[in-house]
């Protein structure tokens, strides 16, 4: 019988010839993720009686969730994770500024395809997009990893997801992945491992495809995967050659090689196919994730701020994307739009391309590379009885700090033309040096 990725990905991280679904085994991860609330882990860590890390080459941790510090107390949380980084010897430390933390181990090669990645943070998921197996664990799971290196897994059963055609002008895979949600519920992939297929998916950049593994943390997956190809060995190459001096020619080869795909007879929970050209702009409306319409449905709807950033959607291709609908153009009076690249990497090829001046020049904010009001503890909160149209991944009620406040979440070039319009609108529909 055939395996699924997920299948074949925890078979090689438990040191096993073959596992299936629904399995216990004890894998070992290649990476493991923390950021900000690593001084919280490193509590439950010291209580474990332990006084080193087993493998801290293998520890990624990045300053990203409240950067810069926004209170005493944040302050002194990031003061007690660089101790911890220092302590332990820990190399792959990002500091304060650099991004957060998905976006800035992709831009690092800090991930690889085939490999497993396991995180104190819900969208570990977001790895899929090269192939890799990530998921999101607790933070007294991270702690025992950390002791042991290793942590019991159970074997996700899988769903197939495949996109056929291309997408839309104007329609994006933040799109198509609020459809799959809408569609299914917010629960649909709970555990799953779900796998996507189809010439809509292979035709997307490889910044469309990060969304996909990334929203897919809505879903209850736990973890989701995309093929690896050409234009993701490429990609892996340039930071894998800067840091090691190997030709990239050489290092393709070796990231084609670990790649890991499922057999043609696998078995699969479900299977679900989509037309892309039948796909159309969404928006989630508060407080759900699933409660998906169509943009023509909410065209209209008054705004006080719109959020472009975060892991789902604040990189260079996003932040283009508003551009074009922008430049030339001032945001609405009583509105405001706060822009946080998704790295230092995003923002200074913004800059160099001229994106930041053109959002400067309409009355955007800029924020410092990371998270920002995401989760609603730093930047960005909106006031009691104001909406927010955001190209983030969660829309509950107070998730951005404030409970009785809404969030409505969209693609990039949506959330642009809502703070020119004021409202919710159709990019396509923005008029000309509107204010």
């Amino acid at each position: 019988m055939g395996k699924t990725f997920a299948e074949k990905a925890l078979a090689r991280a438990s040191g096993q010839t073959s596992v299936s679904a629904g399995q216990i085994v004890d894998a070992q991860p290649d990476a493991i993720l923390s950021h900000d609330n690593t001084a919280a882990i490193f509590r439950l860590f010291k209580q474990l009686g332990v006084e080193r890390v087993k493998n801290p080459e293998r520890l990624r941790i990045t300053l990203d969730h409240a950067v810069p510090a926004p209170t005493t107390q944040h302050a002194q949380n990031h003061a007690e994770v660089r101790a911890f980084a220092a302590q332990q010897g820990v190399e792959h430390f990002f500091e304060a500024g650099r991004g957060i933390c998905h976006q800035v181990l992709s831009e690092e090669a800090m991930v690889l395809p085939g490999q497993l990645i396991l995180g104190a943070d819900s969208h570990t998921t977001h790895y899929g997009w090269m192939g890799a197996f990530g998921a999101g664990v607790g933070r007294s799971e991270v702690a025992a990893l950390w002791a042991t290196g290793e942590l019991w897994l159970r074997v996700p059963e899988s769903i197939k997801v495949t996109l056929n055609g291309r997408l839309p002008e104007g329609t994006t895979s933040k799109d198509f992945c609020l459809k799959l949600i809408g569609d299914l519920g917010a629960d649909g992939g709970l555990y799953a491992s779900v796998e996507f297929y189809g010439d809509g998916i292979s035709s997307m950049s490889l910044e469309s495809r990060m969304v996909i593994p990334n929203m897919m943390a809505e879903f209850g997956t736990k973890n989701a995967w995309l093929p690896p190809d050409e234009k993701v060995y490429a990609y892996l190459s340039v930071p894998l050659s800067r840091r090691t001096g190997q030709a990239q020619a050489s290092l393709i080869a070796e990231l084609r090689e670990h790649a890991l795909f499922p057999d043609p007879d696998a078995t699969y929970r479900a299977e679900v196919t989509y037309d892309a050209g039948a796909l159309e702009p969404m928006i989630a409306k508060p407080h759900r994730v699933d409660n998906v319409a169509p943009l023509s449905a909410l065209r209209g709807t008054r705004i006080q701020q719109a959020f472009l950033g975060t892991c789902t959607n604040g990189r260079i291709e996003d932040i283009a994307a508003a551009c074009a609908v922008i430049k030339g153009k001032h945001i609405a009076r009583g509105t405001r739009l706060l822009v946080i690249p998704a790295s230092s990497e995003v923002l200074k090829e913004a800059t160099a391309r001229g994106y930041i001046s053109t959002l400067l020049d309409a009355g955007a904010v800029i924020g410092v590379p990371g998270c920002g009001p995401c989760m609603g503890n730093h930047m960005g909160v909106p006031a009691v009885g104001e909406a927010t149209i955001s190209t983030a991944n969660r829309n509950f009620r107070g998730r951005m700090g404030t409970r009785d406040a809404e969030i409505y979440l969209a693609s990039p070039a949506v959330v642009a033309a809502s703070a020119i319009a004021g409202v919710i609108a159709d990019p396509r529909e923005v008029s000309q040096g509107a204010e």
